[in-house]
């Protein structure tokens, strides 16, 4: 009875043993933000796992489990835990040399594809990524590619890696492809920044020799719309003017043609009156002095000599106070009036 007895012993504990190898196998549990995927017989089920305790027929069946939230692949960097990063040197379209580090972001589309098609998914990730970013940057220049245009590079990028993913059947889904760093070697990094600066330089001098110019261009379009209506005004000045003379002359016209002689006369007071406004005058009663004659023209022998210079340098002689005018000034009397 003892040999039988270990012998149900044995057998009871390689019951429970295998009983438990198998629950280990069988069992698995599915976290929140994954994929399970069953297995069975080298063939995936078309429906995945939900999350929670799931069983399988261990070991016709296998569990695999994929993330199911979005996923960040360093590319060009050594990220930590990452030392297959690689170097991010690339070619750029004028023929520079541009160290570019970014991110692929990307979720699992389709768990069956992304664990069965693809022997390797995050290397083809990889290698399709930096394909990608190379083929878009070779035909860039390198400005687009620092500053200018680093979106619709990211966006090029995000295109054609989706595009080969999507051939290979990867079951998997690119969300972005953010740049994040993008710069010379640090070996011609000095040699570029000057580049770079005198490149600033001339975009600088250009704006403000566009400015200057802006502004000569506004002042002379002011100054030559000031002559312009300057110019109009003195048109239409001088054309008021010639037409008010001509109302005017016609208007005398027809005065002078309806009663000539008193038109004549008053033209000819009106003109003395301009002529004599303005001129050193002496009025004399005609009554002074009689009939004979009051008023004896005085001529000042002493000055004479005095005047002749101004005369000659175009001045003129007066006549002292106290004298009487003679042939120096202008007398109106009894001469004048007749």
């Amino acid at each position: 009875g003892g040999g039988a007895a270990n012998g149900f012993a044995f057998g009871g504990l390689v019951a429970v043993l295998l009983a438990v190898l198998w629950a280990f196998n069988a069992i698995h549990m599915v976290q929140p933000g994954e994929y399970g995927v069953k297995v069975f017989l080298g063939e995936p089920r078309e429906e995945l796992a939900s999350e929670g305790l799931n069983f399988i027929l261990w070991p016709l069946e296998t569990f695999e489990t994929v993330p199911a939230v979005e996923n960040q692949l360093a590319i060009g960097r050594v990220a930590a835990g990452n030392a297959g990063g690689g170097t991010g040197l690339m070619l750029s379209g004028d023929q520079n040399i541009v160290n570019v580090q970014f991110s692929v972001l990307y979720r699992i589309e389709n768990p069956q594809d992304y664990l069965f098609n693809v022997d390797d998914p995050q290397g083809l990730l990889r290698q399709v990524a930096d394909s990608a970013m190379r083929e878009v940057v070779g035909r860039r220049p390198v400005d687009e590619v620092f500053r200018d245009n680093r979106a619709g590079i990211a966006e090029a990028v995000r295109a054609i890696m989706q595009d080969a993913l999507d051939r290979y059947g990867a079951g998997i889904r690119i969300s972005g492809v953010p740049i994040e760093d993008a710069a010379p070697p640090q070996q011609v990094a000095s040699a570029f920044e000057e580049v770079q600066r005198a490149g600033q330089d001339q975009t600088r001098f250009v704006e403000e020799a566009n400015l200057y110019r802006n502004q000569l261009l506004g002042r002379a379009r002011g100054e030559a719309v000031q002559v312009r209506e300057d110019a109009a005004a003195y048109r239409n000045r001088v054309i008021q003017e010639a037409a008010g003379e001509s109302q005017r002359f016609r208007a005398i016209l027809d005065e002078y043609e309806k009663a000539p002689e008193i038109t004549r006369k008053r033209i000819f007071i009106e003109t003395m009156e301009g002529v004599y406004a303005s001129a050193n005058k002496v009025l004399v009663d005609e009554g002074i002095g009689g009939q004979s004659g009051g008023i004896v023209p005085y001529l000042p022998l002493g000055q004479t000599g005095a005047a002749a210079p101004a005369a000659a340098t175009g001045g003129s002689a007066t006549v002292p106070n106290g004298a009487a005018p003679g042939a120096s000034g202008t007398t109106i009397g009894q001469g004048a009036n007749r």
